[in-house]
């Protein structure tokens, strides 16, 4: 395979408007794949899937079997409206998708596929916004408590839950999800 013939089949990718941004989808990536390795291989593999969380690691091989490139994704249950059924699949078609990405295939404009931008999006409009989160966790960890101690402890003794950045408020919210779900 030259870089010509990479150039050649990463044109023939359609890609998909998100925000104005334009990013090729998965299947568009495997089409343009197998016209440059009709036998090559992708394969995927679960390396994790504990607590609702899985891990995977996809590879391509060309038809001698050398390894073109891998990608890893990661996938939480529940996370998005896709999450809720499918996020083992997804997680394969992210992981497949990234694989190919590190092939050269549809890189012009991102190495981002169109589901992995789109989960995104879904993933953080499904958290509340911050105000909520900063209620949420004073109604767990209320105001002068032990609870509440601890837990600014835990974030390098942060003044108060208001000074917790995005992030951290996002990981207590999380976690007690995760706890009222029934998970650890």
């Amino acid at each position: 395979m030259t870089y010509e013939d990479l150039q050649k089949a990463s044109a023939t990718i359609k890609t998909t408007d998100i925000r104005g941004k334009q990013y090729a989808e998965v299947n568009q990536r495997i089409k343009a794949f197998r016209m440059l390795c009709p036998n090559g291989c992708i394969t995927s593999e679960i390396l994790s899937n504990a607590d609702g969380v899985v891990i995977m690691r996809a590879s391509i091989h060309d038809e001698d079997g050398r390894l073109l490139g891998t990608g890893t994704a990661y996938e939480k249950e529940g996370s998005s409206n896709i999450n809720k059924t499918s996020y083992i699949e997804n997680c394969e078609t992210s992981a497949v998708g990234r694989a190919l990405a590190m092939c050269g295939l549809g890189i012009d404009l991102s190495v981002a596929s169109y589901e992995e931008v789109q989960n995104a999006i879904e993933q953080q409009e499904a958290f509340p916004n911050r105000d909520e989160l900063i209620e949420i966790a004073k109604k767990k960890y209320p105001d002068g408590t032990e609870y509440q101690e601890k837990l600014l402890k835990a974030f390098d003794n942060a003044d108060s839950i208001e000074s917790l950045t995005d992030y951290q408020l996002r990981a207590i919210y999380s976690d007690i999800e995760s706890k009222r779900k029934g998970r650890k």
